[in-house]
């Protein structure tokens, strides 16, 4: 493999699979809120929040980690105004204490944040104002979860992101993906590269899954999954994944390794490999190399959705692992791009209404349909080109299904949006 072509693949692998504390929407929030608060000195008189719609789905029915079990877009902010470290980014409410818990309440109690949609901006967008003594600080995070695009004070701007700065150079990288390529990087890949990489994924989300296995999180899907269908490995890939979400969307405060910006994501696109790399012995090298193509196959379609849609990400995520599922089992690019096919064909299109604790439903779903899309094409079966958004060419199947995901939906996220804000009038 071309040597800048390897370098720029393991740039993607770094920059993706990073570490977050709960759900990254609410996360975001406390990561603005807490570096306004540290540009306006001390906490104001009052915070407005202002979120894109995007945004405030995500937050909307989730727990907030390290909050006791708070909900929502102000408890987060406020949270995150109180007690976050703008320091530790996606890990910015790691630090929180009890007496910061009680702050929060007593402030959320006397109103002291108002939330507010807004409209016409990036779907991955929020911004922070803080106002008293005369001041106003505003933070703009936009893009990405921790991008910070734009800090002022009493009308001086005190950083603008400047066009490096800006995501745009990152997903210049993520255009040179393509499953072939990222099947002979994981093949060639050297393992001291991404061995600090994959193997924290691996010890962290195998940590929270367990988690979510000992203890009743949410609607206990990973528990459940268990106890009804037994200990096949099929049945464990699912449950392992579903539990890891179990918990995280319900407040556990354990880290995650992200994917495309989610932890849902990073969750499906690992736990389910693993599990099949240890019931059929693979060496730790095998799975990591699996791992790498589950991450990355995951991010090849992600970069043609978007970082947030009304596309449910556990999709594009679960595809990531059967692919890795069928390349581990032995499969040439021939056979993980059945399997590709064979997954989006089947659950392309799931809608995303928002971080709760059904997610983790969707994740054990995704995931049987992605093992399903292994077994046929295991069984030399394939859905056909020209059956529905199915193509001729793996990676015209894989665009196609973005496009629907980033322009298709756009009305379908906003109807969403309204009904989950009780503003049926409003829909399309």
């Amino acid at each position: 493999m071309d040597e800048k072509l390897y370098e720029s693949y393991l740039a993607i692998l770094k920059q993706e699979l990073v570490p977050a504390l709960g759900c990254t929407e609410p996360i975001a929030l406390a990561y603005g809120a807490a570096t306004a608060r540290e540009v306006f000195g001390g906490l104001p008189e009052h915070m407005d929040i202002f979120c894109s719609g995007n945004i405030i789905k995500n937050v909307k029915s989730v727990t907030v980690p390290n909050s006791g079990g708070m909900r929502g877009i102000e408890a987060a902010a406020v949270l995150g105004a109180v007690g976050g470290c703008a320091e530790k980014k996606l890990e910015v409410l790691e630090g929180v204490t009890a007496l910061h818990r009680e702050k929060a309440r007593e402030l959320l109690a006397r109103d002291f944040c108002t939330c507010h949609l807004e409209e016409g901006v990036e779907n991955l967008y929020i911004r922070v104002e803080m106002r008293g003594g005369g001041h106003l600080v505003k933070v703009v995070l936009c893009e990405k979860h921790t991008r910070i695009d734009h800090v002022e004070k009493d009308g001086e701007v005190l950083s603008s992101a400047s066009e490096e700065e800006t995501p745009g150079k990152k997903a210049d990288i993520r255009r040179l993906l393509n499953v072939r390529d990222i099947l002979t990087f994981a093949d060639e890949v050297r393992m001291e590269d991404i061995e600090e990489v994959i193997g924290r994924q691996v010890e962290m989300n195998t940590a929270i899954s367990d988690e979510g296995l000992k203890n009743p999180y949410g609607a206990q899907v990973g528990r459940t999954l268990l106890a009804v269908y037994g200990d096949d490995v099929k049945v464990r890939a699912k449950a392992r994944a579903a539990a890891g979400s179990d918990a995280r969307m319900n407040g556990c405060s354990l880290p995650v390794i992200i994917n495309s910006g989610s932890g849902n994501q990073g969750i499906t696109c690992s736990l389910p490999v693993i599990e099949f790399a240890r019931e059929w012995k693979a060496s730790k090298e095998k799975m990591y190399r699996a791992l790498t193509v589950s991450n990355l196959v995951a991010i090849h379609q992600k970069k043609y959705i978007g970082s947030l849609s009304a596309y449910c990400g556990a999709v594009s995520a679960a595809c990531g692992a059967g692919a890795a599922i069928t390349w581990l089992y032995g499969g040439d690019y021939e056979a993980v791009s059945r399997t590709i096919t064979n997954t989006i064909a089947n659950m392309g299109g799931v809608v995303c209404d928002g971080a709760k604790s059904s997610c983790a439903a969707k994740i054990a779903s995704s995931v049987d349909a992605a093992i399903m899309a292994f077994l046929l094409e295991n069984a030399d079966h394939c859905f056909r080109p020209g059956e529905g958004l199915v193509r001729e060419d793996v990676e015209d199947t894989i665009r196609s299904m973005g496009y629907v995901g980033r322009v298709g939906m756009k009305e379908t996220d906003v109807t969403i949006l309204n009904l989950m804000l009780e503003r049926e009038e409003d829909s399309p």
